[in-house]
């Protein structure tokens, strides 16, 4: 199978006037770092909030905001940018921004963009959590929808005004991630036409009503699978234990808590599916049993009784007619030793390694991995999780063809408890 160069990726990125504009200047960076031009078009509000000079730095193109620009819309700029863009990207998206484009209002230049673009429009909203709230913002978010619009979060977290909720932006690492999927921006689809199922997260092993067991996991590395997947032409099936990530465009995602309700579902749809990635950070053990009431403190100490979960990896490589198996090694020591053990003893193709503690793996947006299969090894240095994780489902699909051939229909399991 051909594999072709990064193919360049055009897109529009507004920015309306939210606090959140600071972090634009990162999502420009993140956003070329996968392959794309960025024009940047800006609202009057917005330059209140961070410089047309930092963003022209980073974008390394003329900034965009006037509808008037007499010289641009000469050539119709408005037009010439709508039909230039491959994706439309609004981020920080404000409430008023929102409630014009339902409307169909088109007071400026990036309005207007929308209104004659026929690319893909995704919208990164950012207000505060009472306005997010509001049943007029919510009525105006379920009409884009319905539309086709991708609304990518918002977040939950503090916010800058002092008060905590729904409403914080989405870090740009994933919403860079989210529109990249949109254009199928590299390679020629390797996985198209394909079934996937990829289960990502912790698990949540309950101890009583109030208590549970589980892990650091954030689950982006699953999500940034499962988008590569995606933007590969892969049908995606994504099984997500308890996180805080919006659902990547284009994948259907199955939410379960426990290790035994994600072993289910990824049986449910594991039979017909061509490749199976196991990102999830399945909990190993679970109470033997659940109290029904919150357990009460009565003593110093207390002894918990444990169980071995489903051991959903071994579950997928000893099927009748087991699919190429790439596992993952998360370990905070002697990375490398480990994996290879268990590249061995779980009979796997591959096996990606990576390190996970305080400073690296969990609960961030970058990672780097050293993928292992016999007598050979690949190591990818610190990158985003995205840029990773495109990296790893080519290296996937090239290992794959090497060892079935190219004029096989491929059968491709990826085996994971990396973050």
């Amino acid at each position: 199978m051909p594999f072709s160069e990064t193919i360049a990726v055009n897109v529009v990125l507004g920015i309306t006037g939210g606090i959140a504009a600071y972090k634009t200047p990162d999502l420009v960076r993140r956003l070329r770092e996968g392959g794309a031009e960025v024009q940047i078009v800006m609202t009057a509000s917005a330059e209140e909030f961070v410089t047309g000079t930092a963003l022209q730095a980073v974008s390394g193109r003329p900034i965009r905001s006037n509808l008037w620009d007499k010289e641009a819309e000469a050539a119709m700029s408005h037009i010439e940018l709508a039909r230039w863009a491959d994706v439309v990207l609004i981020a920080p998206a404000t409430a008023e921004v929102m409630a014009r484009i339902v409307s169909g209002a088109a007071p400026d230049l990036l309005t207007t963009i929308c209104l004659a673009t026929e690319a893909p429009i995704a919208l990164a909203p950012a207000m505060n959590h009472v306005m997010w709230n509001n049943p007029a913002t919510q009525a105006n978010r379920e009409l884009l929808e319905e539309r086709g619009i991708q609304i990518l979060g918002p977040g939950v977290g503090s916010q800058a005004c002092g008060e905590t909720g729904a409403g914080r932006m989405l870090d740009p690492e994933t919403i860079a991630a989210a529109v990249l999927s949109l254009t199928g921006s590299r390679g020629e689809g390797l996985l198209k036409g394909l079934k996937l199922v990829v289960t990502a997260g912790p698990t949540h092993e309950p101890i009583d009503p109030v208590r549970y067991i589980t892990n650091h996991s954030s689950g982006k590395m699953g999500f940034a699978m499962a988008s590569a997947a995606a933007a590969q032409g892969a049908n995606v099936i994504l099984v997500s234990g308890p996180v805080r990530l919006a659902d990547p465009p284009g994948v259907e995602v199955v939410q379960v808590e426990s290790a035994k309700e994600m072993y289910a579902a990824t049986h449910k749809f594991i039979g017909d599916a061509d490749i199976f990635i196991a990102t999830a950070a399945v909990a190993d053990y679970r109470p033997v049993t659940v109290a029904d009431q919150k357990i009460k403190k009565k003593s110093a100490t207390m002894n918990l009784e444990l169980e071995r979960c489903p051991d959903i990896l071994a579950s997928v490589t000893s099927l009748e007619s087991p699919p190429f198996t790439v596992g993952f090694a998360a370990e905070t020591e002697r990375v490398i030793e480990y994996a290879r053990g268990k590249l061995q003893k779980k009979n796997l193709d591959m096996i990606v390694a990576n390190r996970v503690g305080s400073d690296c793996g969990f609960n961030r947006d970058d990672n780097a991995a050293t993928v292992l299969w016999n007598n050979g090894e690949k190591t990818f240095p610190i990158a985003s999780k995205a840029c990773l994780a495109r990296d790893l489902i080519e290296l996937t699909a090239e290992r794959f063809y090497a060892v079935r051939g190219s004029g096989t229909q491929p059968r491709l399991t990826i085996i994971s408890n990396s973050d």
